[in-house]
């Protein structure tokens, strides 16, 4: 049984809850979640870490040391809390040990290179993702060519961008040029552009909302509400990804994602004119 450790920044969250499940789930119970670390209690239900750990049947660790010391793997959590994920995962990076780190990667691009570079200096696989790039709808357009692409989803692009930008990423490849945001009230319309003229929109609603996807390609044009569970997918990969030490999503991508995250967000601090994205 591989031993997985997680390391969050309060644990009484929603991927925190699940994750134990479904792990051993699609690991077909070859995998279990043994260990967890928690720096602050939930600052919303004020559910302590070792109240996790009893609820939950893990043990409870003091540090993040005593984590990684007596982990298989490891799983950086904190998904609404990017901010931290550079302190959260710096021991796990220089672990050698396999670490997978949840959305949002990192606030920023440089933070981004950062953490990868620690990882790599260690030797140590690791990756990002949200679980909606794995999403069976996606799937079938990999490799295809996109000419233009439009998505929309729930909440606030401070968290939830990720949840579009990862399979907009995925399936048009590179990096975008430029972006301009307009901005209405929670409702916030993102416009990318490539170097090559290709385009995408990102509306994220600030609210309640499927997710859905128009695409242009060189044949057809597509739409479709992606209504599968993408965390079978997202587990699936995960698990492999653990017995196999081979990452699904490259750091390249992920870089370009954060990279594209970033500008959107300096984007909507000046609406309605574009702000370049660093590459």
């Amino acid at each position: 049984m591989m031993k997985i450790g997680f390391i969050d920044y309060y644990l009484d969250e929603w991927h925190a809850n699940h994750y134990p499940e479904w792990l051993k789930e699609y690991s077909n119970g070859e995998m279990e979640v043994a260990y967890a670390y928690g720096q602050i209690e939930s600052p919303f239900t004020r559910k302590t870490s070792r109240e996790w750990c009893q609820e939950h049947q893990v043990s409870y660790c003091a540090s993040i040391e005593e984590v990684v010391e007596k982990s298989d793997a490891l799983i950086v959590l904190s998904p609404d809390n990017c901010e931290k994920h550079q302190e959260l995962a710096k021991l796990p990076l220089m672990s050698g040990k396999r670490t997978f780190i949840d959305k949002t990667f990192s606030p920023d691009r440089e933070s981004a290179l950062a953490m990868f570079a620690l990882g790599d200096a260690h030797g140590t696989p690791c990756y990002s993702a949200s679980a909606l790039r794995f999403a069976t709808e996606y799937q079938p357009y990999k490799g295809k060519s996109v000419k233009a692409m439009a998505t929309w989803g729930p909440n606030c692009v401070d968290t939830y961008s990720v949840h579009q930008l990862e399979p907009v990423m995925m399936l048009m490849g590179g990096c975008p040029e430029r972006v301009m945001a307009l901005v209405q009230g929670s409702w916030t319309q993102l416009a990318f552009e490539w170097a090559d003229k290709r385009s995408a929109s990102v509306l994220c609603t600030g609210g309640n909302s499927p997710f859905a996807v128009n695409m242009d390609l060189e044949q057809e044009r597509v739409f479709f509400e992606v209504k599968s569970d993408s965390f079978v997918g997202f587990m699936k990969g995960l698990a492999a990804f653990f017995a196999t030490g081979e990452i699904p999503v490259s750091h390249e991508e992920t870089v370009a994602i954060m990279a594209a995250r970033e500008a959107a967000l300096r984007a909507m601090e000046n609406p309605g004119s574009w702000t370049l994205v660093e590459r």
